[in-house]
């Protein structure tokens, strides 16, 4: 739970000043250094990101009345809803971070095994 709120704290603040991908790197340096497990890797780092674009696209839904959400989900999706638009901003930052969390352990899990072989 705690990579999840670090995951999820560090790609907001680095977000602010950095490319919205600095959430993969928050993700791969924490799971680096704090996972014990690959498919909780992907999970930490998943939920992280998630949570992250999940919040900010709330805050951009509620502060425009919805009017954003629901324009973006009529030029993508074809829908005037603005659950469809959500949903797949929270999944995309999800699988982004949940890749880079995994990738993190198991580039740890390798530097590892290298270390120990010589």
């Amino acid at each position: 739970m705690i990579q999840v709120i670090a995951i999820a704290i560090l790609s907001l603040l680095a977000q602010l000043f950095l490319p919205w991908w600095s959430l993969a790197v928050v993700a791969f340096a924490v799971c680096f250094v704090r996972s014990n497990g690959a498919g909780r890797a992907f999970l930490q780092g998943f939920a992280g990101a998630a949570l992250t674009w999940l919040g900010y696209a709330l805050l951009v839904h509620i502060s425009t009345d919805g009017i954003f959400t629901g324009r973006m989900g009529l030029l993508l999706f074809k829908t005037e809803g603005a659950g469809l638009p959500l949903l797949v901003t929270t999944l995309l930052g999800g699988l982004v971070g949940g890749l880079a969390g995994m990738s993190g352990y198991l580039v740890r899990q390798a530097s590892g095994n290298q270390a120990a072989a010589h």
